[in-house]
């Protein structure tokens, strides 16, 4: 093992390349790695967008050749909702916790303005999730179940025409948020020349958009080829089922039409084995690195700079984080002490004018008081005067009542005796007058 081949190094003046004289182990590393990673098992975590109907779960089932308890979707739900479920997979002795996320209801709104939402919320609450991990004092990131999106196959519907509007805001809105396949699925419902146009329409939109989708790493010589050739079949147009035939002694996957058989695994039916080796065999790790590099580092800078946190000061010169925790933290607390002072000031002053408001007030009340108590007062006084009228009235009433029961009185003792001189007769005559007539008579007789 002597002189052993090294790495190239940063070409720093700190650095000194030294030959090694014999073994010394860290050539083991790499197994080491693969050791401890297989122990501790992979998580993938795979969003599908599409339409209601447009076979992402079939799709899913055939990628790893197993049926998921997916339930079946409707088409009337009144808005998006995001649906994860987790399972645990194993291929030989590697451990892989699977989490497939379907968008149920998507496209079947509608106002589908706002379809993609529910989406980007998603996404970000997963970055959130992981980023208030990182943050905690005591955190344990190797045992964290990391549910961020490594990669979202998005569905396009073989129209044969243009992308939808939707799809294009959609993407358009994902597109710096994770990885992005496009897919058209149930590929089989158009023919192939139609097919081979849509492709290079859906691409030139995209382009022309400047939607950004997942390109596959050429940087590894082992598969830069394989991944510079499979870029230029994106989108995938893919086919899935459920069904299984046997056809020579192979149990496989198959759409039976009245016209033929689609073979899902047969790369002259559809692009299905081309993107099972893109996503799952061969850049399954590049699509978690491109998450984590990528997109969450792309996340996790806007947050700390919504913070106040910077890596550069104003004269470009390195900033530590304490020095811009401490600056942030003074100049919360001058802000908090200036608004304090203005909030004290304003207290003072609806304080004052409260009291102002209040003496004001107190001053109205008084004089109307008293404009009250004026009007009852004179109210008073002509009641008095109408109280001595009536007084005086009843004085006068009851002096002509007495004076008319004596005059009544009188008629009636007179009556009595005309009645005894002049006999019956004349008494009948006297009953029909009135009374007043009546005392006329006998006060005339009495003369």
């Amino acid at each position: 093992m002597a002189g052993l081949p090294m790495c190239p190094l940063p070409q720093d003046d700190d650095y000194r390349a030294l030959s090694l004289s014999g073994h010394v182990g860290f050539s083991t590393l790499p197994d080491q790695l693969v050791k401890k990673s297989i122990g501790r098992g992979f998580c993938f975590n795979i969003l599908c967008v599409g339409e209601t109907g447009s076979g992402k779960s079939t799709l899913i089932n055939s990628l790893f050749n197993i049926s998921f308890d997916d339930p079946v979707s409707t088409h009337f739900l009144p808005k998006v909702k995001l649906r994860a479920q987790t399972y645990e997979l194993q291929e030989s002795n590697i451990l892989l916790k699977l989490t497939v996320v379907n968008t149920v209801g998507f496209g079947d709104q509608i106002n589908k303005e706002d379809s993609y939402q529910p989406i980007v919320d998603y996404i970000d609450a997963q970055f959130e999730a992981y980023l208030q991990e990182e943050w905690k004092i005591k955190r344990s990131l190797f045992n964290y179940h990391d549910s961020r999106i490594h990669v979202c196959l998005y569905f396009i519907s073989p129209t044969g025409h243009f992308l939808k509007p939707l799809d294009l805001l959609t993407m358009k809105s994902l597109d710096s948020k994770v990885n992005i396949i496009p897919i058209i699925g149930k590929a089989d419902s158009i023919t192939k020349s139609e097919l081979r146009n849509f492709k290079n329409k859906i691409m030139s939109v995209l382009v022309s958009n400047h939607i950004q989708i997942y390109q596959f790493p050429t940087d590894d010589e082992t598969v830069s080829k394989m991944n510079a050739i499979m870029n230029g079949h994106m989108p995938f147009a893919v086919v899935g089922s459920d069904e299984k035939v046997q056809i020579e002694n192979k149990m496989v996957r198959v759409r039976q039409y009245p016209w033929g058989t689609v073979q899902v695994e047969n790369e002259n039916h559809c692009d299905f084995v081309k993107l099972r080796e893109m996503l799952i065999c061969t850049n399954m790790e590049d699509l978690r690195e491109q998450t984590h590099a990528q997109h969450y580092e792309l996340y996790r800078r806007c947050r700390l700079e919504e913070m106040g946190f910077r890596d550069m000061g104003p004269g470009n010169e390195p900033v530590s984080p304490q020095e811009v925790y401490e600056a942030e933290w003074s100049e919360f607390y001058l802000e908090l002490q200036r608004e304090e002072n203005e909030l004290r000031e304003q207290y003072v002053q609806r304080k004052k004018e409260k009291a102002a408001m209040f003496k004001e007030e107190k001053q109205q009340q008084l004089a109307k008081h008293e404009h009250q108590m004026q009007i009852l007062e004179e109210a008073h006084l002509k009641l008095e005067k109408k109280k001595k009228v009536l007084e005086d009235e009843i004085a006068a009433f009851l002096e002509k009542k007495v004076k008319t029961e004596l005059l009544q009185s009188e008629a009636s003792i007179s009556a009595i005796a005309v009645e005894q001189r002049q006999g019956p007769q004349k008494f009948q005559l006297y009953i029909i007058l009135t009374i007043e007539e009546a005392i006329l008579i006998i006060s005339l007789e009495k003369q």
